[in-house]
């Protein structure tokens, strides 16, 4: 449904902060991004990952002394001792959460009051479902098991539970990033958490945007982290996904689009948005990047509970056109999800000519999990991301790795090269493996 005024739908975007595989911050991952530079390869520091190669997108500069760093920066001196201390209960997917969202703060020059509980600041932010590394739980699952290594669940509570570590679950629950950050932000306005994997970006800036347009708040933090470099994550992807192989080196391995695509490369990475009203932006002379325009999103499954892909995106497109009072020739280009496996891209170049009509092989298209891999719901952020300091920067980003265009797919994918357009309106789309999708567009300044 509409908004009532046009003054009440002026929502910005003035910050952005990111953690990816190919840059902390800003300011890296633009370079990076501008010279065509994948952050996939060969993973370093976690072992035990059940992928080929063991290649995925891993955030290599991160620690925990980059978030210190940060909020040695931003917070005064009790607050910093307090998240410091915090960091101990954020497993790393919390982290680079957390993380992101203080640099978005710093993006858009948002000075936290140590003194001040603002009612007007929110939180709306999304995670995958975590979980415990194997280390984590060896212990206390050895001590319920016999000789003949068989477990016994009776004695959880006896022995395994004296051999958990203290507040085990608070590290891994998947509302916990937008707790962190509303504490650190002392962000006392609306909150909230969702964990719908890939779609969870678009779905936390859709109900970030809707909350500024209601009134109910001035300022946002929107984004979502994740991390499928794990060992029990990459599991999940080894017998669930189609994953990526190849002969060359493993930045050629995603091919989005391609004829020749195997499948989707993992990665982990966070970003996030402070999206203002403008009428609070402008009073502070905030720089703006761009404006949301309108959001949209859908689930479809079929009577036996097998994802409709392409109609999910299909809705969701239509409705964030819907929202946004616009039409699919006033799009400049899509920013797609672009998985890199051989029926899910194919699904979605069809909701793409499903929507866009003769258009569909016009409207320029492309895909960034090239850069970055697929961390679930830290993706899609990332990729918007991409296309916002793309277009301040040289045009849209390029697709990596995009040699053999797929004939069936059928569409405008740029390659090559950052391509300069006129028209500065992008679709942002993102889909699971469940049949839900997100979609957003935001005109960028």
């Amino acid at each position: 449904m509409s908004n009532s005024s046009d003054a009440a739908r002026r929502v910005v975007i003035t910050g952005i902060g990111v953690v990816s595989p190919i840059g902390i911050g800003l300011r890296a991952f633009a370079d990076n991004l501008s010279a065509g530079k994948s952050g996939i390869g060969v993973v370093r520091f976690v072992e035990h990952l059940a992928l080929p190669g063991n290649v995925a997108g891993e955030v290599r500069e991160f620690s925990e002394d980059v978030p210190k760093e940060i909020f040695g920066r931003l917070l005064e001196k009790k607050a910093r001792t307090q998240m410091n201390k915090s960091l101990r209960l954020m497993c790393r997917e919390i982290q680079l959460g957390v993380t992101a969202a203080m640099l978005s703060l710093e993006d858009a020059g948002i000075k936290i009051d140590p003194e001040a509980d603002n009612e007007r600041l929110g939180v709306d932010f999304g995670a995958n479902l975590m979980s415990s590394p194997p280390s984590v739980l060896k212990d206390a699952c050895w001590s319920c098991t016999d000789e003949e290594l068989r477990f016994h669940f009776d004695e959880w509570g006896d022995k395994g539970l004296a051999k958990m570590e203290p507040l085990w679950l608070l590290k891994y629950l998947p509302n916990m990033p937008a707790c962190h950050i509303g504490i650190a932000a002392r962000a006392c306005g609306p909150n909230n958490s969702i964990t719908l994997a890939e779609a969870s970006g678009m779905l936390a800036l859709g109900e970030a945007y809707r909350v500024l347009s209601r009134g109910h708040a001035d300022t946002m933090i929107a984004g979502t982290t994740g991390t499928r470099v794990h060992p029990v994550k990459s599991m999940h992807a080894k017998l669930w996904d189609e994953l990526a192989t190849g002969d060359g080196p493993p930045e050629t391995w995603y091919r989005p689009f391609d004829a020749n695509r195997s499948g989707q490369v993992v990665g982990e990475g966070a970003c996030a948005f402070i999206l203002e009203n403008e009428e609070t932006a402008l009073a502070r002379g905030a720089n703006v990047l761009g404006r949301v325009l309108g959001a949209g999103s859908s689930c479809v499954l079929d009577k036996q509970g097998r994802p409709g892909t392409r109609q999910a995106l299909v809705n969701a497109m239509r409705a964030a056109l819907r929202d946004a009072g616009l039409e699919p020739a006033d799009i400049g280009h899509i920013n797609a999800h672009g998985l890199g496996s051989r029926e899910s891209d194919l699904e979605e170049a069809r909701a793409i000519h499903d929507v866009f009509g003769e258009l569909g092989s016009k409207v320029p298209v492309t895909a960034l999990k090239g850069y970055f891999g697929n961390s679930g719901s830290g993706c899609g952020p990332l990729e918007l991301a991409g296309s916002i300091v793309g277009l301040h920067a040289a045009g849209v980003p390029p697709t990596l790795n995009y040699d053999a265009p797929d004939p069936v797919c059928d569409l405008n994918v740029v390659h090559g090269g950052p391509l300069p357009v006129e028209n500065r309106r992008l679709l942002k789309i993102n889909v699971t493996g469940m049949g839900q999708a997100s979609a957003a567009i935001v005109e960028v300044a």
